[in-house]
Formats: C-alpha cells, sequence, structure tokens
C-alpha cells in the first residue's frame, strides 16, 4: 500500500514509520504541517524547522504546508494538504490521544483513504523499549509539565532517562511518552536513516517551569552504505 506518513522528527512518528517500512508498505511521502503557534493542539512545534533535514537523512520526499495552529481549523489544513497526495492511507504516531486520531480518521474517511496508527494503545514502557533497542538516538527538546526542570533539555533518552521519566509517572502522572503534550523530541538517527542529523549549534530556552531546546543550526553526515 502506498501510503503518506505523518512526520514531525520525533519518536512516535518515526517509529510509526519504522513500523510501516517494515510491514512493506510503500512511504511515498513524509507529510508535515507547520504550526504558527507553540499551542498547537495537532502538530509538533519546537525545532519543526528541521523536518527538511529530518526528510533528507531519510531520503524520501517531503510535503508541508503552514498552518494557524487554531483548534479544528488546523486540521482542515492538514486535510488540504494530504488530498493533494497520490496516496492509499495515512500513518500517524498516536499513541493514546483520541483526540488527534479521531481528527485523522475524520479526515481519512473524507478522503476514502485508510488510517494506519501502528502505535495505537501500546504499553508506553514497551515503545520506550523498542526505541532504545532499535538504537534510536532521540533528544527532549520540550518539556511542559511540572516534575520537569531545564536540566531535561537537550537531554538523550536512554536508559536512565528512561527510569528518570517512570519516577516522574509515579510522581506527577507524567505520560512515559508524552502523549498528554507533557514533553517533545527529535530523532536525530534511526537505523533506517541514510544519513543522521548533528548538531552544530542550540539553545535551551526556559520560562515558568516550562522551555525548550532551540537547534540554531544543524547538519547531516554520512553513515555509510546502508540496506535498503
Amino acid at each position: 500500500m502506498r501510503v503518506a506518513v505523518l512526520a514531525t522528527g520525533g519518536k512516535d512518528s518515526t517509529l510509526a514509520l519504522y513500523r510501516v517500512l517494515s510491514d512493506g508498505y510503500e512511504v511515498a511521502f513524509l507529510a508535515c504541517m507547520i504550526p504558527a503557534r507553540e499551542d498547537s493542539y495537532m502538530f509538533h512545534y519546537p525545532n519543526i524547522h528541521l523536518i527538511d533535514l529530518f526528510a533528507e537523512a531519510f531520503e524520501i520526499p517531503l510535503v508541508k504546508a503552514e498552518t494557524s495552529g487554531m483548534k479544528e481549523l488546523e486540521v482542515e489544513d492538514l486535510k488540504h494538504l494530504i488530498e493533494k497526495l497520490d496516496v492509499e492511507g495515512v500513518v500517524s504516531g498516536a499513541i493514546s490521544s483520541t483526540y488527534q486520531k479521531t481528527r485523522i480518521e475524520q479526515i481519512c474517511k473524507q478522503l476514502k483513504l485508510k488510517c494506519i496508527t501502528p502505535l495505537w494503545q501500546e504499553n508506553p514502557q514497551n515503545i520506550l523499549r523498542e526505541i532504545l533497542d532499535l538504537k534510536f538516538e532521540v533528544i527532549i527538546t520540550g518539556v511542559y509539565a511540572y516534575g520537569f526542570s531545564a536540566e531535561w533539555l537537550g537531554r538523550k533518552i536512554d536508559e536512565e532517562t528512561v527510569n528518570a521519566l517512570k519516577e516522574l509517572n509515579r510522581r506527577y502522572g507524567v505520560s512515559l511518552v508524552g502523549e498528554g503534550g507533557e514533553y517533545e523530541t527529535l530523532v536525530l538517527d534511526a537505523p533506517f536513516f541514510r544519513k543522521k542529523i548533528t548538531i552544530v549549534e542550540a539553545e535551551k530556552k526556559w520560562e515558568n517551569q516550562r522551555g525548550y531546546f532551540f537547534v540554531k543550526k544543524a547538519k547531516l553526515e554520512n553513515k555509510g552504505k546502508l540496506p535498503r
């Protein structure tokens, strides 16, 4: 099946991308919405400007469009982007967000496309374990919940970080995978990337118990030959 994957550069959409590739889907496009506001209900915001590098690292066509980020209107903006694509299905990295999943399903129903959610309702601990086992290189780029501090910004997701997330989940109810918007991520490398993203310059921005890790400059580096 020929599909478009809703990509943000974050861990969940990247893992969904990995899953459909492994299942033999033809990924024709990465599709990305660029929200104008940080508090978008649907779309990833921190470092979304790096989505071009992300697509180049994977070597697959990227289609993107801007959206105001206003509730419900941004859903229509996504529909306008998808309806231009020659695909049979749309893939998203939704795990437990009914808000996100139902709206993508609505778009797919209107456009007569299959809605594919490879991670839906999976155990969050299992998802983090798979990301570690696959050796995804992931950093935390935004934190928006009580319990986090500025020290989390730019932090790599490894065994120690996963254990710290479990403690935040136990103490404050923070979602292990950030599905409630508690934190955002950026994938710098994954097994199927042809190149990896290297951060050249970045800064932390912190205010009122929330902040993000802003990548000012990044580049792609070769990884050598990978099997297709």
